[in-house]
């Protein structure tokens, strides 16, 4: 999957730019923060948070694919190697120290720490080569039985509703990998919230716990839904969708829509799309961001 890099004032709000980008919900995406904004005098924030993201992959690479990207490594590793002694005597100041504790220290070695430090994901194949396999990558990972899945996800969701006072029923399905989880109660409002907030940070939280019980393996994505709240909500926005775009068409004016998630917006966009003349775009600032229909 192709890696996408954004910036923002904050680590979220850098991640929801992201998300548009790559038009996926947060549970689908991969987040690596590459750099996150420092406080300075008086409690200001200076710098911005750069982050890089993907959609989660599904299935791994060809086994082809792999052996091509580690003879790439090795030629990597090979070059790292050289590079203390092509950068030697060039009169940086990384170079004069680790040449002087290298000479002093070895006496024929250059580089000192700094190519110890470089050779040692290659002698780790050699290792592994010889013990008659290989270092396991993301790629290979062992996935996690559908089973386990659904048994942590149901422990974690009662528990949860027990800390709220509420008996929670959990009805879990699987389907391609992925999990749907609804769950059934009294009083389960609660961990809905406005727009669904809480439900999403409690689909996050599960996701998680999920990912901490996994150690390594493989598991599907998961959503978490109340009393099928997420497919009636869903339901009902495509028709009021479809009822504005018809209005932005007949009557030539502009549909602004109130603040949604990025899932939400990305939804819009797909209704929108089976439309004829009708357009659709995401406006505003994070997180508030509208979608905006125009005639086209």
């Amino acid at each position: 999957m192709e890696w996408v890099e954004t910036t923002g004032k904050t680590v979220e709000e850098a991640k929801e730019l992201a998300l548009d980008q790559l038009g996926v919900d947060g549970k689908d995406a991969e987040f690596e923060v590459l750099e996150e904004p420092r406080t300075g005098l008086f409690g200001r924030t200076r710098g911005v948070a750069r982050v890089r993201a993907r959609v989660s992959p599904k299935s791994p690479r060809p086994k082809t694919e792999r052996r091509r990207r580690s003879k790439k490594s090795d030629k990597g590793g090979e070059g790292a190697e050289r590079a203390p002694r092509e950068r030697q005597g060039n009169g940086s100041k990384d170079d004069d120290q680790g040449g002087s504790k290298g000479a002093a220290q070895g006496g024929g070695q250059t580089g000192g720490r700094g190519g110890a430090k470089r050779e040692r994901p290659k002698q780790e194949r050699k290792d592994a080569a010889a013990a008659g396999g290989s270092p396991r990558t993301n790629e290979e990972r062992e996935p996690m039985k559908v089973d386990e899945q659904i048994d942590v996800v149901r422990a974690f969701l009662e528990q949860l509703g027990a800390a709220f006072g509420l008996p929670v029923e959990v009805e879990a399905t699987e389907e391609d990998g992925d999990l749907s989880v609804n769950l059934v109660g009294e009083g389960l409002g609660t961990l809905v919230g406005p727009r669904l907030a809480t439900l999403d940070a409690v689909q996050e939280i599960v996701r998680h716990v999920l990912q901490r019980q996994a150690e390594g393996r493989e598991y599907g994505r998961v959503t978490v839904d109340v009393q099928g709240i997420r497919a009636r909500r869903r339901e009902a926005l495509g028709e009021y969708v479809a009822e504005a775009a018809a209005r932005v068409r007949d009557e030539d004016v502009t549909v602004v829509f109130e603040v949604m998630s990025s899932a939400d917006r990305k939804f819009v966009h797909d209704v929108v799309t089976e439309i004829d003349g009708v357009a659709s775009a995401s406006e505003g600032e994070d997180p508030r961001r509208r979608v905006v229909l125009r005639r086209a």
